[in-house]
């Protein structure tokens, strides 16, 4: 049986959202997630992922939509939604004024079961040099007005799609809803490799495309159900492998033969697993989302040990989502460092996924107090404490 990490319902109905609109997608999540539960799968969170905000209320004010935002909270608080998506602010136009990211950091300080996004680069618009300033000072903002807690539920995107099911990410598009789906997957990973003759790489590939594969379809087939008998679109899986603390996709690439996450064959093997995670997508297809390794600092664990060990830097994070899914995932840096800096990293991930024309993100914390090569004093049960990296 599956670890199911998400069921992403993406709505159609444009904002602002009615109170009975968000009621059916609990009772949609609510069911969806009851009938996985009675086949034998384990369901850690279901979510809803809206049209852009910013987008479908560009007449509103930073106040208005503060007030449309405490309304949406109360209205998930009240229907025991924990996980909303007001997608990506279109920042990569440049006619959205950047003056209007501001009421992110407001939002998201204060409604918990928010998570908002600024998309730099998409489509046609190369990344928006001017926006990676304004999208790093949302980042300090929401570090010093949550301790780092809400940035959790913020980041910056860059060629990413709609219809993924990951946060804070996913987001949708158009007027249907759709139905997607994520695993928590990366000892599936590990056990593929485990099995395979250390330094065949060939065979580490198919290894790993047979047996996610092989995991995922019966998910695939049960959501798919799922939203076809609701008259939902069904939009696909994203097979990244997510980790988890102990359940690590670090540690699975060192059961696979890698002397230490971050040694030299850390990016080849890296791009192994992603090509064999897009190959088990489309096999059980359809793909959606990211489709690629997540390295995330601050829930993996045995990640997490070796950044605290020196063994891995954000400028090799960086090197490794040139073959990987998600770009810069819950990476800690110290409170002071300047916006300009965080500015200059966020460009970096952008120019990549501009470059090799893929979908990455870059979602930092800036730890308030918090030193490069201190520890992390994260109390949350979602986060694994590590070094504070330094630009």
């Amino acid at each position: 049986m599956a670890t199911i990490r998400a069921i992403t319902l993406s709505l159609g109905e444009p904002h602002p959202l009615r109170g009975e609109t968000l009621a059916r997608a609990a009772v949609f999540l609510r069911a969806a997630q009851a009938r996985a539960e009675a086949e034998g799968h384990t369901v850690q969170t279901t979510r809803v992922a809206t049209r852009p905000v910013m987008q479908d209320l560009g007449d509103y004010s930073a106040a208005g939509l503060s007030a449309y935002a405490r309304d949406l909270n109360a209205h998930c608080d009240g229907e025991g939604l924990a996980y909303l998506s007001l997608g990506p602010a279109p920042a990569h136009d440049p006619a959205f004024p950047l003056d209007r990211l501001i009421a992110l950091a407001d939002i998201l300080t204060s409604y918990s079961a928010l998570n908002a996004t600024v998309q730099t680069a998409y489509g046609g618009d190369a990344p928006r040099e001017e926006a990676m300033l304004a999208t790093a000072e949302i980042m300090r903002s929401l570090a010093e007005a949550s301790d780092g807690a809400a940035n959790f539920r913020f980041a910056m995107l860059a060629m990413c799609e709609p219809g993924g099911p990951f946060f804070p990410q996913a987001y949708a598009r158009g007027r249907d809803w759709r139905v997607s789906v994520g695993l928590q997957c990366a000892n599936v990973v590990g056990d593929a490799l485990a099995s395979v003759i250390p330094g065949r790489l060939p065979g580490r590939e198919e290894a790993i495309r047979h047996a996610l594969a092989d995991h995922a379809r019966p998910v695939t087939q049960l959501v798919r159900a799922i939203a076809e008998e609701a008259g939902f679109t069904y939009g696909g899986i994203d097979l990244s492998p997510a980790p988890m603390g102990a359940e690590s996709i670090a540690a699975a690439m060192e059961r696979g033969g890698l002397d230490r996450f971050g040694s030299s064959g850390t990016l080849a093997l890296a791009a192994t697993i992603t090509a064999a995670i897009k190959a088990a997508a489309e096999d059980v297809g359809p793909a959606c989302g990211y489709n690629g390794l997540m390295l995330p600092v601050l829930e993996d664990e045995t990640l997490g040990r070796r950044v605290a060990e020196k063994g891995v830097s954000a400028t090799s994070l960086l090197a490794y989502s040139a073959v990987c899914g998600t770009g810069l995932d819950t990476i800690p840096l110290p409170g002071d460092t300047p916006s300009d800096t965080v500015a200059r990293l966020l460009s970096d991930v952008a120019a990549l996924a501009w470059r090799l024309r893929k979908p990455l993100s870059a979602r930092l914390f800036l730890t308030p107090g918090g030193v490069a090569g201190e520890m992390t004093r994260f109390t949350s049960p979602y986060l694994t404490n590590t070094r504070i990296l330094a630009l």
